[in-house]
């Protein structure tokens, strides 16, 4: 009986007795003025649009005097001066459970795909303060993303934070697609943030395909959308994130874009009056990427293993999101767009590229396999452009000799299909195979024996 009565009980409890509200003074581009309600920066209000009897949901973010500035997860059109503004009493919150897995939703938490709602009980705030960093479990676990580029010479761990860095059409969604199939996660989280509407049903049905969409939850919000909806549903993702990470699993999340969660940032902040300061960036943004990316990685339950892509303008690595994002993630894989253009796929810049904890996860073998195959790269790299003019004479140094005849065997290894499936044991074979450094079977596992360990302050 207790349980019949249980959620009748829940809704009551989340019944406001009081309601807040005020009237719509203005509407100024992005920005929405309202003479009250009675609110607090972050909180949902809906608006009520007299034309057609509906309300519009929209986020305090600014407060003046009586003056509440909000911004519209939708359309303005139909808002009028006076039409009715209701405090909700709480932030943005998100529905999570297990019935997430294979749905798509919006920067709300409102199902994308048609399929109904999602009946349960349990929210997640979308703003939450990172774990402590006390609290995170030491990362010595190898994840399986199925690129054979990563696996074998950038290894990443369990809860490990990696940027993904290239210009425009260099295969930024491509790569992603291929670590959600091919991932050993157990749940993907994926958020398209300010992506071509195109694009989405794209990834969902080419990229994802129907076995990676059962084991995955996908939060849209299109470039169309406005950008208090871009920025949010960036909260949203990571939150999603979060709720499966507490239930102890090792979460895999696919964020494209950060850039455009940061051009959502500075359209808000401008209009809220923010003065720009780094190329047109508000000092906000600068201020809010670290709170956003430091909110993955490990807590004492489960993990977030965390990949961000990041649009280079211009091919800029140095501009100012590409910089800071460089500097707070564990490390960054670089794509290059002329290797792109000698279709070599994924257009992985190894060198350029690294993973500030592939030795905790890695066999010494192994590691050792991976310094010889990349000292052979970076000797074939420094002398690329004489060996391709003929100016380079055999014989004039073993080193750069040896980097030559085994240039065609690492161009093979990197190089890999899009539908191709790579499994770890096949890529450390392969990788033993191209380096001849035997890799023995024990380091094939996801904690291999002899790895270089962190020190656990706890345990001192």
């Amino acid at each position: 009986m207790e349980s019949f009565f249980e959620k009748y009980i829940d809704a009551v409890k989340d019944t406001d007795t009081i309601k807040y509200t005020g009237a719509v003074t203005a509407v100024k581009g992005l920005m929405i003025e309202s003479s009250g309600p009675r609110s607090v920066i972050g909180e949902i209000c809906k608006i009520h649009i007299p034309s057609t009897n509906e309300y519009l949901l929209a986020e305090v973010v600014g407060l003046e005097g009586t003056t509440v500035r909000l911004m519209a997860y939708g359309e303005t059109k139909g808002i009028e001066v006076g039409a009715e503004v209701t405090a909700s009493g709480h932030v943005l919150e998100v529905p999570v459970g297990a019935k997430l897995l294979g749905r798509v939703i919006d920067a709300t938490g409102t199902p994308f795909d048609g399929k109904g709602d999602i009946a349960t009980p349990v929210h997640y705030p979308a703003l939450q303060s990172p774990p402590s960093p006390l609290e995170r479990k030491d990362i010595n676990r190898r994840i399986v993303t199925g690129v054979r580029a990563i696996d074998g010479l950038l290894a990443v761990g369990k809860g490990q934070r990696l940027g993904i860095f290239a210009g425009s059409g260099v295969g930024k969604s491509t790569l992603l697609s291929i670590i959600a199939r091919n991932t050993n996660a157990d749940v993907n989280v994926i958020g398209l943030i300010g992506e071509r509407g195109r694009e989405v049903m794209d990834f969902i049905n080419r990229d994802l395909g129907e076995e990676g969409l059962k084991r995955s939850v996908v939060v849209v919000a299109t470039s169309d959308q406005p950008s208090i909806a871009r920025l949010r549903a960036a909260y949203v993702t990571t939150a999603i994130a979060e709720y499966f990470r507490d239930q102890g699993k090792d979460v895999m999340l696919m964020f494209d874009s950060v850039t455009r969660f940061a051009h959502a940032q500075r359209e808000i902040g401008l209009a809220t009056g923010e003065p720009p300061a780094q190329r047109g960036y508000p000092p906000s943004v600068f201020d809010m990427l670290p709170k956003l990316l430091e909110r993955t990685g490990t807590n004492s339950k489960g993990s977030i293993t965390a990949f961000y892509t990041v649009l280079v303008d211009g091919d800029d690595m140095d501009e100012p999101i590409s910089d800071k994002v460089r500097g707070t993630l564990d490390g960054h894989i670089v794509l290059n767009r002329s290797l792109a253009q000698h279709q070599h796929y994924p257009a992985i810049d190894v060198l350029a590229s690294i993973s500030r904890l592939s030795r905790r996860v890695s066999g010494p073998m192994t590691l050792k396999a991976v310094q010889t195959v990349k000292k052979w790269m970076s000797d074939y790299a420094a002398q690329e452009e004489m060996i391709l003019a003929g100016v380079y004479q055999k014989g004039n140094s073993p080193e750069i000799d040896e980097a030559i005849e085994k240039h065609s065997a690492i161009e093979e290894f990197l190089c890999q299909e899009e539908n191709a499936h790579c499994t770890i044991e096949d890529t450390l074979q392969k990788l033993s195979e191209l380096s001849g450094v035997p890799i023995p079977k024990e380091e094939f596992v996801e904690n291999p024996v002899g790895a270089i360990k962190h020190i656990d302050i706890k345990a001192v």
